[in-house]
């Protein structure tokens, strides 16, 4: 990767994240209960757990996208669910899907969201963007079009996105989804990297483990609802638990086959 970021008024000022007691409820099914987290300011904190345990109406919640039921969810000190508090801190959340602009070439894509708040002219902007491409090392692509990328490319872009907003708080929805093993890799090392060159604090919702054991300061395991964990990566090489070691090493069985197991359990 190339070149650094150049500093901002707000690279250099990160903040942490504090969750107390939150509950989410949507009618009469509980989908968050009684979750508390402390995220340091810096540090890359990634959030795993199996399909449906909650994990992205988490992150939903720390980016001021969902309202809890109970409990809070603070950046710093302020109220995620406070919309001024994206007039104080820059957050940006990249999008499992990507979610660009597909009538916009990835110039534009990244162009928009200076453009819109106004924050230089189209001379600085487009300085702007094409620094965050290069960092990326997507400056080649800077007239192509979504439909013309490959998946790994969208993600790439996706992130350049996120970090032209020169955010504090960077917020990963299942960024590896969809990659093969080297474009994983490669994402591992982006959002690495970019915390070493940014001091943002990332927050990360994945299923991939050897992103979560690779890249994390610490891990938090979320099973239906509720932290089941929360250590470091050593802790979940070899878990003592033995639902969670099922989880992050499972083992397949031709034998006596989950599938059938969830059949008997329904019948």
């Amino acid at each position: 990767m190339s070149s650094t970021y150049s500093t901002s008024p707000f690279i250099g000022k990160t903040y942490g994240v504090t969750i107390r007691h939150l509950t989410k409820n949507f009618g009469p099914v509980t989908v968050l209960q009684d979750i508390s987290l402390e995220v340091r300011p810096g540090e890359i904190f990634v959030i795993m757990g199996p399909s449906g345990s909650g994990k992205s109406v988490l992150l939903k919640h720390i980016a001021g996208l969902e309202t809890a039921t109970r409990g809070e969810v603070r950046i710093g000190e302020f109220d995620a669910a406070d919309p001024s508090t994206r007039d104080q801190v820059h957050l940006a959340l990249v999008f499992q899907a990507g979610a660009l602009f597909s009538s916009l070439s990835v110039y534009d894509n990244l162009a928009l969201y200076p453009r819109e708040h106004r924050l230089a002219d189209e001379a600085g902007i487009r300085q702007r963007v094409m620094r965050t491409l290069q960092i990326l090392s997507l400056e080649k692509a800077f007239n192509k079009f979504p439909s013309e990328l490959s998946g790994g490319m969208r993600k790439r872009v996706a992130i350049a996105r996120a970090l032209v907003m020169e955010p504090q708080l960077l917020l990963y929805d299942e960024p590896t989804s969809e990659l093969d093993p080297v474009m994983s890799a490669t994402i591992s090392e982006i959002i690495a990297t970019l915390r070493q060159q940014t001091a943002v604090t990332s927050i990360v919702v994945t299923h991939d483990r050897d992103l979560a054991l690779s890249i994390a300061d610490r891990i938090a395991i979320i099973m239906d609802g509720r932290i089941r964990a929360v250590g470091q990566p050593n802790d979940f090489r070899q878990p003592a638990d033995p639902v969670i070691a099922n989880f992050l090493n499972p083992v397949i069985d031709f034998k006596n086959p989950r599938f059938k197991q969830l059949e008997n359990n329904h019948e």
